[in-house]
């Protein structure tokens, strides 16, 4: 049986491995785009290109990264940065699209739905009568899920 300490040096090891992990992956997809032309890491395009096909849509010539948002819940300032922005005037949707580097979907399921939760209220501040519709793309295996349709 492992000792505490043991325990808490893997999991720490662990978390700094995901830190590093998750901000040079977002680096790096911050930079692709599918139109026009292909831009970024080939590797990526192509796990994009392979990818759920609604992932594509994410990754268009209308989408934008890394976009500051901020404004008032519940009297509450809340500043966040969303990691891909897609808004569909012709339909009235705002699409949302947030990076997670987690092999367990679960551990931090609560937390992240409350981060996409905020995102939605902010955004629907500013996009009235839209809807707001919110995914999560797992990169440990590419998959895409939808969180939040509003």
């Amino acid at each position: 049986m492992e000792n505490k300490l043991a325990i808490f040096i893997k999991t720490s090891e662990s978390e700094k491995f995901a830190t590093t992990n998750g901000k040079l992956m977002h680096a790096k997809l911050q930079h692709v785009h599918l139109e026009p032309t292909p831009t970024g890491d080939p590797d990526l395009i192509k796990k994009i290109m392979e990818s759920d096909p609604k992932l594509q849509y994410f990754f268009g010539k209308n989408s934008k990264t890394e976009v500051p948002i901020a404004g008032f819940i519940k009297e509450q300032f809340i500043s966040r940065r969303i990691d891909r922005l897609v808004i569909d005037n012709a339909n009235k949707t705002v699409h949302i699209l947030d990076y997670k580097t987690d092999t367990d979907k679960k551990t931090f399921r609560n937390k992240y739905i409350a981060q996409l939760q905020e995102y939605a209220e902010l955004l629907k501040q500013i996009y009235r009568g839209y809807k707001i519709s919110c995914h999560i793309l797992w990169l440990h295996d590419w998959t895409l899920e939808q969180i939040i349709k509003k």
